[in-house]
């Protein structure tokens, strides 16, 4: 792989136990059991790690705070809410932690339906949902690289403004990455123009290389002004010592899973967004798609990166994850549970052979 690659985790920051076939213990949620999955993510060789967000869940941007401010290295992408947020306190609030971490945050902006009214929040149609988001990106970018920003639009403005502390360039980054998701063609205008990393779910690799594809061309179309669209993958990664062990334990999760119809699995109940429902169908066009690619879990219930896993031993998963690099993803968010186990498992077997 590429040495440019960056391989991240994912923190479930939930208060029920037994996320998507997690170990259910006490404290699961405790700033100590936290900490220790973003510490071994550094031991194991993590860039760092997806924090997930939703109302009803803990307030992402304080346990984002709260763990690196017990590591040294751990890098939080923390999932955040235009409407949730304003952008100027967002910008600040983003600007100030990455200034107290010497420039570890990144930022994945979620527009998926949400339980808006209980923050008192409220929003139209889908073309109007990523109108907004697409004004909170250009603003937020905005106010960390310039100063005494005005702006007035449909959705936000401001007067003179000026976020402190600045935030520092490093290198060839000038502020935190703005990763973003969407499958729909109002989520892919506001990628092509304002996103630095498209995430992808685990599509099967025609798809992916079709859609990036398609944003490249649309980035040329709507004149980008940004440097060029990056792309990442968020998936479950299965991996077990050799190839049968791995197909074993994965048909026995989804036996579990079809107990339960999904049960604890899914995250993405509430309405089903495009990108969510190409996943689910997925399985009709068979169980396993590419070499490795399971589908079976969205048939009960799995959501999100839980509807589709890449099964198999190490060198299977990294030959499949090699292929998606070759289609130009740069950016991997894998996870699988029991978390903290397979933090330590994937750090030692898969990454070393994704880097080697």
């Amino acid at each position: 792989m590429s040495k440019d690659s960056e391989f991240l985790w994912y923190i479930t920051n939930d208060t029920r136990p037994g996320h998507r076939g997690d170990s259910v213990i006490e404290n699961h949620n405790s700033l100590a059991t936290l900490t220790e999955h973003a510490r071994a993510l550094e031991e194991h060789g993590w860039k760092g790690a997806l924090i997930g967000t939703g109302w009803g869940r803990p307030d992402t941007f304080t346990v984002a705070a709260a763990l690196a401010a017990s590591t040294t290295t751990f890098e939080p992408l923390i999932a955040i809410r235009p409407g949730y947020w304003r952008p100027a306190n967002f910008a600040s609030a983003a600007a100030t932690l990455d200034h107290l971490t010497g420039g570890r945050v990144r930022v994945n902006i979620v527009s998926g339906l949400d339980n808006l009214s209980a923050y008192g929040d409220q929003e139209g149609n889908q073309s109007e949902r990523y109108a907004r988001t697409k004004e909170f990106m250009r603003l937020v970018r905005r106010l960390w690289t310039e100063e005494n920003v005005s702006y007035d639009r449909e959705h936000f403005g401001v007067a003179e403004s000026t976020v402190v502390p600045r935030i520092e360039i490093r290198g060839d980054r000038r502020h935190p990455k703005l990763y973003f998701g969407g499958a729909s063609e109002a989520a892919e205008r506001v990628a092509a123009t304002e996103a630095d990393v498209q995430l992808f779910w685990g599509e099967p690799l025609d798809g992916v290389g079709e859609r990036i594809s398609r944003l490249k061309a649309l980035s040329c179309e709507l004149d980008r002004d940004l440097p060029p669209l990056e792309f990442g993958l968020r998936i479950t990664t299965l991996v077990r010592e050799t190839t049968e062990q791995a197909w074993a334990d994965a048909e026995a999760k989804v036996a579990e899973m079809a107990k339960g119809n999904g049960g604890s699995w899914s995250d993405h109940r509430r309405a089903v967004a495009v990108g969510q429902q190409r996943l689910f169908d997925l399985h009709r066009s068979g169980e396993v798609l590419d070499d490795n690619l399971y589908t079976a879990p969205g048939k009960y219930g799995g959501g999100g990166a839980g509807t589709t896993w890449l099964v198999g031993s190490a060198e299977d998963v990294a030959r499949s994850l090699r292929k998606y690099q070759d289609l130009g993803i740069t950016h991997f968010v894998l996870s699988d549970t029991p978390y903290l186990a397979e933090i330590k498992r994937q750090g030692n077997d898969l990454l070393p052979l994704l880097r080697g």
